[in-house]
C-alpha cells in the first residue's frame, strides 16, 4: 500500500489542534524515512483531519499547511470529553470528531483512524462502528516498551478487559505475534505469558490452561511463562496478560521510571562537586533519557477491531503524537487486522 490516509481526531486530548497539526506536519516532514523504514519507493501519505473548523483553520495558517492538497477538513460538533461516560458519548455524540474519524475508517475513506480522547468512550464508539473480527469480544490494548537489548517488547492487555479466560489470552498472543511480526518484521516474535513463576505448575489452572492452548497454536514461537522482572530483560518480543494486571504493570514502570530519574537528578544537585559530576555526565543521562523516552513509545493500539484504531495519550505533546500517527501509518501499511483475522481461525473461540 503507497496511499495512505489516516483519520484524525483533533478534538481529542488535553490540547486539541494545537498539538495535532503540528504533529502532522513533522510527520510529513518525515516521509522519506517513513518510506525507507517501509521499504516503500512511493508512499503518498493524506489526512482527514475532524473538529472544529475554525481551529483548524487557524492551526493550519500558523503550521504553513493551509491549501494542502493531502490535508481535508471536516466540521464536527458536541465533540468527546474527557470526563464522558462512554455509554452516552456512544448515544448522543454522532457528529463528534471521534466519532466521524471512526466512520471514516469503517467506509473505507481512511485506512486508520488517530485519537487521544477518551479512552473508555473511544474504545465503545470503535466497537460499535468498525465491530470486531470474528470471535473477539473485546479489543485489546497494547503497547511497545523498551528493553536492555536495545529493541522492544509488546505487553498486552494494558486495561481494555480485566478479567480474561484461557481462549481470550490465547487470542492476545495471537494479536500480538500478528502486530509485532507486522511492525517490527521479525518472523517468529518469541511470545510469553507473564505469571508469577516460569515453572510450568505456577499460577492459576486460568493461566496453566492459556500456556497450553497457546503453545498448540501453529507458527507461534511461545516460550513459556515469564515473570514481571523479565519484562524489559529483551528476553520476548510479546508478553500476554489481562488487562488487570498489564495496566499496574505498566503504571508502576512508568511511576518507578520517574521516580529514578527524579533521584538521579537530585543526587547531581546535592553539591558542587556532584553538580560538576552532573555537568560531565550529561551526554550519558541525555543518551538514556533518549532511550527510555516514553513519547518515543506513545500509541497503543485497540487490536482486535476490524479497522486501526491507535489511541494517542490525552497530554501527549507534539513529538509523541507524531510517533501515534506513525504507528498508525506502519500499521495500514502492513494491514494488520487482516493477518490477525487470518490467525484467529487457527484456534477454538
Amino acid at each position: 500500500m503507497a496511499d495512505i490516509t489516516i483519520a484524525v481526531d483533533c478534538m481529542g486530548g488535553d490540547f486539541g489542534p494545537s498539538v495535532t497539526i503540528p504533529a502532522i506536519k513533522k510527520v510529513l516532514s518525515n516521509t522519506l524515512a517513513l518510506s525507507a523504514r517501509l521499504n516503500s519507493k512511493s508512499l503518498s501519505l493524506s489526512f482527514h483531519l475532524y473538529g472544529d473548523i475554525q481551529q483548524l483553520e487557524m492551526q493550519l495558517a500558523e503550521n504553513n499547511l493551509q491549501g494542502q492538497h493531502n490535508i481535508q477538513l471536516f466540521p464536527s460538533s458536541n465533540d468527546v470529553l474527557m470526563s464522558d461516560v462512554p455509554s452516552d458519548a456512544l448515544k448522543n455524540k454522532k457528529q463528534s470528531s471521534m466519532r466521524l474519524a471512526l466512520e471514516a475508517v469503517r467506509d473505507g475513506r481512511a485506512h486508520a483512524c488517530v485519537s487521544a480522547g477518551n479512552t473508555g468512550a473511544l474504545m465503545a464508539i470503535s466497537r460499535f462502528v468498525l465491530k470486531m473480527l470474528p470471535g473477539i469480544g473485546r479489543p485489546a490494548i497494547i503497547s511497545a516498551l523498551p528493553t536492555l537489548k536495545g529493541g522492544q517488547v509488546y505487553l498486552l492487555d494494558l486495561g481494555a478487559n480485566v478479567e480474561c479466560n484461557e481462549h481470550r489470552l490465547a487470542q492476545f498472543a495471537i494479536m500480538g505475534n500478528e502486530l509485532c511480526r507486522g511492525l517490527d518484521g521479525i518472523e517468529f516474535p518469541r511470545v510469553s505469558l507473564l505469571n508469577v513463576g516460569e515453572e510450568e505448575i505456577k499460577g492459576s489452572e486460568r493461566l496453566r490452561q492459556a500456556a497450553k492452548l497457546i503453545n498448540e497454536i501453529p507458527n507461534l514461537n511461545y516460550v513459556g511463562f515469564s515473570e514481571a522482572n523479565q519484562l524489559f530483560s529483551g528476553d520476548f518480543e510479546v508478553v500476554v496478560t489481562d488487562g488487570f494486571t498489564g495496566n499496574n504493570v505498566l503504571k508502576a514502570s512508568e511511576g518507578l521510571s520517574h521516580f529514578l530519574m527524579e533521584r538521579i537528578k537530585h543526587a547531581f544537585s546535592k553539591s558542587w562537586w556532584t553538580r560538576l559530576i552532573g555537568l560531565l555526565a550529561k551526554p550519558v543521562m541525555n543518551l538514556v533519557r533518549e532511550q527510555v523516552n516514553p513519547e518515543k513509545y506513545n500509541g497503543a493500539c485497540l487490536l482486535g477491531l476490524r479497522g486501526i484504531v491507535i489511541k494517542s495519550h490525552g497530554s501527549a505533546n507534539i513529538d509523541a503524537t507524531s510517533y501515534a500517527i506513525e504507528e498508525a501509518i506502519i500499521q495500514a501499511e502492513q494491514g494488520v487486522p487482516a493477518k490477525i483475522r487470518q490467525q484467529l481461525s487457527l484456534i477454538d473461540n
